[in-house]
């Protein structure tokens, strides 16, 4: 094959990858290459330059606000999406962002505690189906009775579906009526047990809640309004894992905090890495608070929280 040959095919290489957004695979049979051959084409179309790639300014900006975060914060990854135009669409981001990192988090045998909301149980269709059939997913919270969006039960087994392995999920309220039947229900044997395996996690995966009159709290009655007045009293900003927060990352002293069936976030110093996805502007006093309690060692989120955890 003569070299104009060569740099013919892996200027359709490229402009199939890049411009048509076809996979490697899809390009190798188009072209009758072997995968390993257009990997190769299109490192070599970026090296010599028939392939030039322009950050635009706005993903700078993400890029930067990255590198700036995880300085300050000492991280290991921090991950920055656009501002959306439409603010009710930031979830769905940063869980698509969530996603599309996940593969590099995970590998097989790993025991992963997860968080739950619409921001997570949005990462599910951008995570690879993985065959990991040495992993074990654990939902870190009880079950809600009344919620319309994904129960933290039913994001975990999807989340277990999609990667393989063994699902734990906690078959409980994630509220109790009382202080009393919620120790009774931790010494249930099988409920002890899913926690006693989150003492060992590989990886958590967390996001938190906000306390603003459209939390999901309040929209479904899962606390009395009596409840939530008490804990705006007492200072809360949000919470992680159903257990409610004060701004400086505390977990409050609060009645309703004795009456969750979920694990204490505290306990996740323990974990070998935690990551927080969340973002937009009435979660940003919970997820500074987050950062705190949890110290993350990765970050997801958007370029107005990233602005404003640099502004202090």
């Amino acid at each position: 094959m003569s070299s104009t040959d060569s740099d013919d095919i892996k200027a359709r290489a490229a402009w199939l990858y890049y411009m048509e957004g076809l996979t490697q695979d899809q390009v190798a049979k188009i072209l009758g290459l072997t995968r390993t051959r257009v990997l190769r084409m299109l490192a070599a179309a970026r090296e010599d330059g028939t392939v030039q790639i322009r950050v635009t300014s706005p993903i700078a900006r993400c890029a930067r606000l990255e590198r700036e975060v995880r300085a300050r914060f000492d991280m290991e990854r921090v991950v920055v999406v656009p501002d959306p135009q439409d603010e009710a669409q930031l979830p769905s981001m940063i869980g698509a962002a969530l996603g599309q990192l996940l593969p590099d988090l995970l590998a097989d045998g790993m025991t992963i505690g997860l968080g739950w909301g619409r921001t997570l149980s949005s990462s599910l269709p951008f995570v690879e189906p993985l065959v990991y059939a040495r992993s074990t997913t654990i939902s870190m919270l009880g079950g809600l009775t009344h919620v319309s969006l994904s129960n933290p039960s039913e994001f975990a087994w999807r989340f277990a579906d999609r990667i393989g392995g063994d699902c734990y999920m906690l078959a409980c309220p994630v509220f109790a009526p009382d202080g009393a039947t919620r120790d009774a229900l931790l010494n249930h044997r099988g409920i002890a047990e899913v926690f006693r395996r989150t003492d060992r996690l590989d990886l958590a995966i967390l996001s938190v809640g906000d306390f603003t009159r459209d939390s999901i709290f309040v929209r479904y009655g899962l606390l009395e309004r009596a409840d939530l007045d008490s804990l705006e009293r007492a200072g809360a900003v949000g919470d992680v894992l159903c257990r409610f927060i004060d701004a400086e990352g505390r977990v409050l002293d609060h009645s309703v905090n004795d009456r969750v069936l979920a694990v204490d976030p505290r306990r996740l110093a323990d974990a070998r890495r935690t990551v927080l996805a969340s973002g937009g502007w009435s979660k940003f006093p919970a997820i500074r608070a987050a950062m705190t309690l949890l110290s993350p060692e990765i970050l997801v989120t958007d370029e107005r929280t990233a602005e404003r955890l640099l502004d202090g």
